[in-house]
């Protein structure tokens, strides 16, 4: 059986039982016990490999103890085993390492939504057909695991977590973190960027374990939310991080602005912070008084210009209201143009985040340490043929080929401007009240006609089809009466 078939074959199990509702949940179900299999998996290969390893995970609540075995406990006496040994023991685990922390964490607002023992056995079964300690398998499941990721768009609210990955991969591409640079996504949603990340530098710049070391231990981020957590951490594990623990459960804007130290920037920051949110009562009492809003987006970005180094860069999605509004947000863009260097802002179609939001969005390049000279704009369209993104028709990297071609290399240069690139000096948007909602000059705007007209054929045409309703109606009455 392939993995894929195999994890559908769950998902179909997981239908029948009464306790599973909806995706979100089905999803949350199925990232604790994979969660399970891939770190006891990850355990037993570390304990061949290090002679003093221990698993922090109780001898008998490790996956191999009382899931592997196919004839083993099951009925109600797995339910009693899960619902009162295991949860309760793994959510409050002493943190005696960052990997007992991790699934301290990891636990701490799980739930186990499964209400037959018998059908949890059939599941348990069906992922010890996955072995995660083989390569190839790990990375079938590694596919399957980010579909089940996209999967989550459709799941209610969950969609907030996930970025389009041709998004993440195009921003990673042009951002270009090398191993040893620390880099922070303090919004991490499901871990698309530090997967895309980790690919990349494997990909470009680790030849040695020394490399991978390295890369390894400069990666950090925050998520607030537990199903997006969990998803996250289990996503780290597949991606052969052996320790996740840099991963943090919490909320990055609990911490007052003034309290991240000089030690604590950073290099490189990749994010999509939740925007359209609005912040708990105090969260911006944590924030400098001419930045103060409750808009989640607004508070990130003057954190994330805080936390890079000079010379550090960012990417970040942020929505056309960011780039627009006014108050605070004028107050923060023009702290951001005198911060930093924000040399390009791509501007993407309503549909790109489809069906979660169909609001326009941008990502915003930046460089900390020298004020913005100009800002070039790039407009990315729909392919020709597609009027807009779905979920059958999602954004791919290749669509954004022709930006990476523009871009110019590292120091951008050779830059010029065309029908889909233009550029703004940080006068002219200074000028504008720090509006940076600046359309594509070279669209030409179609002409709909005068207005007046335009009314007048409407009144013509709204009147003809009261004539028919009344023909229509006279023509059933006199039928009727027949």
């Amino acid at each position: 059986m392939s993995v894929r078939t195999l994890v559908k074959s769950i998902q179909d199990i997981m239908r029948q039982d009464t306790g599973v509702d909806g995706d979100a949940q089905r999803i949350s179900q199925l990232c604790w016990m994979f969660f399970l299999k891939i770190i006891d998996d990850q355990d037993q290969e570390l304990e061949l490999l290090k002679d003093d390893y221990r698993s922090p995970i109780p001898a008998r609540l490790q996956w191999r103890a009382w899931a592997a075995d196919p004839e083993g406990i099951t009925g109600e006496d797995l339910l009693a085993f899960v619902n009162i040994d295991l949860f309760p023991t793994l959510k409050n685990l002493p943190a005696a390492s960052p990997r007992a922390r991790t699934v301290r964490d990891v636990f701490e607002d799980a739930y186990n939504y499964m209400k037959s023992g018998q059908l949890m056995r059939q599941v348990v079964n069906r992922i010890n057909g996955i072995d995660f300690n083989n390569l190839t398998e790990r990375q079938h499941f590694g596919d399957i695991y980010e579909q089940i990721l996209n999967d989550l768009q459709s799941a209610g609210n969950a969609g907030e977590y996930y970025t389009p990955r041709a998004v993440t991969a195009f921003m990673v591409q042009m951002t270009d973190p090398k191993p040893g640079e620390t880099l922070f996504d303090p919004a991490c949603g499901t871990g698309g960027f530090l997967t895309c990340a980790i690919r990349h530098m494997r990909e470009h710049y680790v030849k040695r374990p020394e490399d991978e070391a390295t890369m390894q231990a400069s990666l950090r981020a925050v998520e607030k939310k537990q199903l997006p957590h969990m998803l996250a951490v289990t996503n780290m594990l597949l991606h052969g991080i052996e320790d996740p623990s840099f991963l943090r459960h919490d909320n990055t804007l609990a911490r007052p602005y003034i309290s991240w130290g000089k030690d604590e920037r950073v290099d490189v920051v990749l994010t999509n912070p939740p925007f359209g949110g609005r912040e708990e009562d105090g969260i911006e009492a944590n924030f400098p008084q001419h930045f103060r809003t409750r808009e989640t987006a607004d508070l990130f970005l003057a954190l994330i210009i805080r936390l890079l180094k000079p010379g550090g860069r960012a990417a970040v999605v942020l929505p056309d209201g960011s780039l627009f509004g006014e108050g605070v947000k004028t107050r923060l863009k023009e702290h951001l143009m005198e911060e930093c260097n924000l040399h390009t802002i791509v501007r993407l179609p309503n549909s790109v985040f489809r069906p979660y939001a169909s609001i326009g969005t941008n990502l915003l390049f930046f460089e900390k340490g020298a004020p913005t000279q100009d800002i070039w704009f790039w407009e990315h369209q729909v392919p020709e043929g597609q009027k807009a993104y779905s979920m059958t028709k999602p954004i791919r990297l290749e669509h954004l080929a022709d930006c990476a071609a523009w871009w110019g290399g590292p120091r951008r240069e050779g830059r010029v401007e065309s029908e889909r690139a233009w550029k703004v000096s940080a006068e002219e948007v200074k000028a504008r009240g720090y509006n940076l909602d600046i359309k594509n000059p070279h669209t030409v705007v179609e002409d709909h006609g005068d207005p007046e007209t335009l009314l007048e054929d409407l009144t013509n045409a709204e009147a003809e089809v009261a004539a028919l309703r009344d023909q229509l109606k006279a023509i059933l009455s006199e039928a009727l009466a027949r």
